[in-house]
């Protein structure tokens, strides 16, 4: 089993070396990845890529800007069995690879797979996730699955295809995310059965916003492309407004904890959800 590990990058190098690290640290070998460089930053990003290129198979790629059109543009020369989309600020346990291998051969049925987030000290992060083992279904698709989580088999991604290129950071448009949960709904949609694991993770810090203007409006457009794949998917209005209670509601826990760069941007998801709704 081979995989192809696409991950954009704006050129942050340190970050990237981390994960490279771990990457180079995996148990299970069988592997390439696919750095793709936001607007012709390749000649920046080659000094942190260079010592990895003996012990790494790796392929460079540039893409115009958004994180949807750098993901598609590592789509393209895929060619492994199973298909990865790792964060450049995101990184492996030693076995991660392995484990992903075994579970995905003992369930042949499976047509993909996703684990869960913790951060360095092992607690969850990034959203709280579903706790028990299962199946991926509509209803429980934004507790299960993230981009850096998902494993899927190379049928799969031939069939789905690629990411909306409307939703993301960096797509020109209002909506700043939920390309991957599109992504999943329209495999789901399309008959694949896709699998659970929270004993399976990749590390990834949960996000520490400061109070400020921009982050505010970065959360806005999440919250805003949350509910655009809400309405695309044929979502009732029920569960969008429950989804944008549960973002306020996480807004007042983080107030409370005078965590206030959290609790804006928690807020600031919530109106981008109930603007995007309409």
């Amino acid at each position: 089993m081979d995989f192809d590990l696409i991950v954009p990058t704006l050129g942050r190098s340190a970050e990237l070396a981390r994960f490279l690290d771990a990457l180079e640290a995996q148990s299970y070998r069988s592997f390439r990845l696919i750095v793709v460089v936001d607007q012709g930053g390749q000649a920046g990003l080659e000094p942190a890529l260079a010592p990895y290129r003996d012990r790494i198979r790796l392929q460079l790629l540039d893409s115009s800007r958004g994180l949807s059109r750098a993901r598609n543009a590592g789509l393209r020369p895929v060619a492994g069995d199973v298909v990865s989309f790792p964060d450049d600020d995101c990184w492996y346990p030693p076995d991660l690879l392995q484990r992903v291998a075994d579970t995905l051969e003992r369930n042949p049925d499976w047509d993909g797979l996703a684990g869960r987030t913790v951060d360095e000290s092992g607690r969850s992060s990034v959203m709280l996730w579903q706790k028990q083992p299962g199946l991926i279904t509509r209803g429980n698709v934004w507790r299960t699955a993230i981009t850096v989580t998902i494993f899927l088999r190379h049928a799969l991604v031939e069939r789905v295809g690629f990411f909306d290129e409307t939703l993301s950071l960096g797509s020109g448009t209002p909506w700043g995310s939920g390309d991957e949960t599109d992504y999943v709904l329209r495999a789901l949609a399309a008959g694949f059965t896709l699998g659970y694991d929270p004993s399976i993770v990749v590390y990834h810090e949960s996000p520490n916003p400061p109070f400020s203007r921009s982050a505010a409006k970065r959360a806005y457009g999440y919250g805003m492309g949350n509910s655009r794949v809400l309405r695309m998917h044929g979502y009732s209005r029920w569960f969008e407004a429950y989804s944008v209670l549960q973002l306020a509601a996480g807004s007042g826990y983080f107030l409370v904890r005078g965590r206030l760069g959290l609790a804006r941007f928690y807020w600031a998801m919530a109106m981008g959800g109930t603007t995007g709704w309409f």
